[in-house]
């Protein structure tokens, strides 16, 4: 049971990454008062409940209506995810991801806690170690996200913003090897 939580824990871990969120989060939250970020935060984990199930659900029945197996997903999912770990890696892209106090559904939700890297890994572990694992998985996850977003400050006092980036660094390389790996088994369909 153990080896099954984590076998889904650490992909989603990776996919969501919470340190490097929190960088983002300080920078999202700038200009908020200390009330506005908790809210944008509670709206943003929440938001990222909502289309993380919504997507465990519905994905399935998205793909047979769009004739998608999950091996094209995979390989699509993979490449996405490549380009945006190449993007952090890279520094390419505007570093404004932002700007005003009202951040929490779009984009910090969506795409930035709940986007391609989540949705892909949801749905293939869902297939691999099941429903249930999958879903305690997922809020254990966004449980540290929520504990990161309360005790951001604090985080970026710790680790100083370079810190933060340098974590952030590691975690993009480790979504590029997933990525890899997602388009590796897509391509051969496995």
């Amino acid at each position: 049971m153990i080896q099954k939580f984590f076998l889904a824990f650490i992909p989603i871990f990776v996919a969501i990454d919470p340190i490097g969120l929190v960088a983002i989060f300080t920078g999202l939250a700038a200009s908020a008062s200390p009330e506005q970020r908790k809210r944008q935060a509670s709206l943003g984990i929440f938001t990222a409940l909502c289309v993380a199930i919504g997507f465990i659900f519905l994905g399935e029945i998205i793909f047979d209506a769009l004739g998608i197996t999950d091996a094209d997903f995979q390989v699509a999912g993979g490449l996405i995810l490549l380009a945006l770990a190449g993007r952090e890696l890279l520094n390419l892209g505007t570093s404004d991801h932002g700007g005003s106090d009202e951040f929490g559904i779009v984009p910090l939700g969506m795409p930035l806690i709940a986007g391609p890297a989540l949705l892909t890994a949801l749905l293939i572990l869902v297939d691999t170690v099941g429903l249930v694992f999958t879903l305690v998985s997922l809020l254990v996850n966004l449980g540290l996200v929520a504990a990161a977003f309360w005790n951001a400050d604090w985080f970026t006092r710790w680790m100083g913003r370079q810190g933060l980036r340098g974590v952030s660094k590691i975690v993009a390389l480790l979504l590029a090897a997933i990525a890899v790996s997602l388009i590796r088994r897509g391509w051969q369909g496995v």
